[in-house]
């Protein structure tokens, strides 16, 4: 499903070449859950927005359903990342001025979707995410949680193959982070392949899969027994 081969990113900073990615190497399938740990400034993030056609590496390939993602203009990867990815961040990036129910519309509505198919999928989403008594609140009146599980229906609204988690959790007390984690993994039963990024090594643990980075590398790709 994702496929990488000898893939590198490099950023020009005062006139010097400074490596962020250094030829990875790297096969993921559909419905897998996988973590990406490191410490800071390892790559995870670059990773991340690669895969999610949010930057482009500087060398290799990358191919996505089969598709080499590398080649296509911004306009095509607009639409491969519209209609196959999702994305979950650690502070929500909800529009603060709409309600919970038009904030998971929103992908709908640029994908050109029908007004009563949109209010249908989402009012399937508000009441799967226990949001229906909350479908007309704006993002300040939510709680954390809240506003995380509206964050993962927007995500999700499109039906996407992949979910990009970047530090999902770290903006939420403990016990609403293990809520939001639950829910996430649910989505992976469903055929949707989860990828996480966190600090926390007991998150990380979580993931049927595991890849440690270091300086741009992946030092390890390590499978978790108890979750395969």
């Amino acid at each position: 499903m994702i496929e990488f081969a000898d893939v590198s990113r490099i950023f020009m900073v005062g006139g010097q070449e400074v490596p962020a990615l250094r030829n990875i190497n790297l096969h993921l399938v559909a419905g897998e859950y996988v973590s990406i740990m490191g410490p800071s400034g390892s790559g995870k993030s670059t990773l991340l927005n690669l895969i999610g056609l949010l930057d482009r590496p500087s060398s290799g390939m990358y191919r996505l359903d089969g598709l080499d993602v590398t080649t296509l203009d911004d306009e095509h990867q607009a639409q491969v990342r519209r209609e196959k990815i999702g994305f979950v961040f650690q502070f929500f990036h909800l529009v603060p001025r709409l309600s919970a129910a038009m904030n998971i519309e929103l992908p709908l509505i640029l994908a050109g979707v029908p007004p009563q198919e949109r209010k249908e999928r989402v009012g399937q989403l508000l009441e799967s995410y226990g949001l229906a008594d909350r479908a007309g609140h704006r993002p300040d009146q939510l709680s954390g949680g809240q506003r995380q599980r509206v964050a993962i229906a927007r995500a999700t609204i499109m039906r996407p193959a992949v979910l990009l988690a970047d530090e999902p959790t770290g903006n939420l007390d403990q016990t609403t982070g293990k809520e939001v984690m639950s829910l996430l993994e649910q989505l992976v039963g469903q055929g949707v392949a989860l990828i996480l990024v966190t600090h926390d090594p007991a998150l990380g643990q979580r993931a049927a899969r595991q890849l440690q980075m270091v300086d741009g590398r992946i030092v390890s790709d390590t499978r978790n027994i108890s979750q395969a």
